[in-house]
């Protein structure tokens, strides 16, 4: 276990030092590996270990639950990417629609309407050939 951390005020270092835990560590044969031996009259380490160990599996449930949280919203972004994809497609068909649509149109529109001012005009020209008379 290669750790080092402060605690009270004492440091749990490659040099012995103790603490008011009932900890000791020295150095092991010159590797960085700490030896932590524990002193058996505080009992109370074993109710802080089980409390660690719980704190750790609480830990460990909220991760779980955050990452099935993270696949399901990911999940929702791609079918909701899928779907925009088909309305992008569905739009664009549409649009290709109502331009054929509008050119047909319009070429029938500009038919009446040059209909539409050579009626106007005869009619114009024999109402005023009739009022002239």
């Amino acid at each position: 276990m290669a750790s080092s951390s402060h605690r009270g005020g004492d440091y749990y270092g490659a040099a012995p030092y103790r603490s008011r835990e009932g900890l000791s560590t020295r150095a092991a044969g010159g590797s960085d590996e700490i030896q932590l031996r524990i002193d058996p009259m505080h009992g109370e380490l074993d109710d802080e270990i089980t409390g660690l160990r719980k704190q750790v599996r609480q830990l460990r449930n909220v991760a779980q639950d955050i990452e099935s949280e993270a696949k399901f919203q990911n999940d929702f972004i791609n079918q909701l990417q899928m779907t925009l994809i088909k309305a992008q497609a569905g739009v664009k068909n549409n649009m290709r629609r109502l331009n054929k649509s509008i050119i047909q149109q319009g070429s029938s529109h500009v038919m009446h309407v040059v209909l539409f001012a050579l009626v106007l005009f005869f009619l114009v020209y024999f109402w005023s050939k009739f009022l002239r008379r």
